[in-house]
């Protein structure tokens, strides 16, 4: 198979299953147009987070990694009533394409908060626990995102860290590449880490050939 395969297919299951949405198509529209990476999750993984979130009953949700808030709407969607989520972006640009798509959207200020800068300075400010962590940012820090994420858990606390597999080279343990040296420091730090239940599953599709783990706190 290959990656035309994997995106029809992708295409297929988005069309079957998921409702047109413009919110969410001016919100990618308007981060490709304000230069943001075309990097955000794809539709299918939009609503496997929505639909995690609410199995887990979150009321409160942490993402780490805001690009243009396209994954950020997919969690805010699934929180209840005077639910509250924090969203951590690095970039300042980013952050304010983020705030237009998440207002436009119907999430202001008093569901979604965007904290702007790094993640590692602004996480330790933060008030939690929180029901459930999103983590999608730089992938040399994910097992220090995971840490600081186990702070703002609770026993029952999900855990999703995205884009683990690396188009498979997550299997080399002599890569110099920092951003598999960092996915596989974060899987010895779950292997190690007895607050944490882990599992992870590798995917194929528009995205191409990535992975995602799934965590709970014990």
């Amino acid at each position: 198979m290959t990656d035309k395969t994997w995106a029809e297919i992708d295409d297929y299951l988005n069309s079957a299953l998921l409702a047109p949405d413009p919110v969410l198509d001016d919100a990618l529209a308007d981060s490709a147009a304000a230069g943001l990476p075309s990097i955000a999750v794809a539709p299918n993984q939009g609503k496997l987070l929505h639909l995690l979130a609410r199995m887990a009953g979150a009321r409160t949700i942490l993402e780490i990694g805001t690009l243009g808030g396209y994954s950020t709407i997919w969690l805010a969607r699934a929180l209840p009533p005077g639910g509250k989520l924090v969203t951590c972006e690095y970039d300042p640009k980013h952050a304010e394409v983020a705030k237009a798509n998440l207002a436009r959207a119907g999430f202001g200020d008093d569901v979604a908060d965007i904290r702007v800068g790094a993640a590692l300075d602004t996480l330790p400010a933060l008030s939690g626990p929180f029901d459930f962590v999103f983590i999608d940012a730089d992938k040399v820090n994910l097992a220090n995102y995971v840490r600081a994420a186990l702070e703002l858990a609770r026993p029952g606390t999900t855990i999703v860290v995205d884009n683990v597999v690396r188009q498979g080279h997550v299997t080399d343990a002599g890569s110099t590449d920092p951003n598999v040296r960092g996915a596989r420091e974060m899987f010895d730090l779950l292997a190690a880490e007895p607050r944490l239940d882990a599992t992870a599953v590798q995917t194929v599709g528009a995205k191409g050939h990535d992975g995602f783990v799934l965590a709970l706190v014990r």
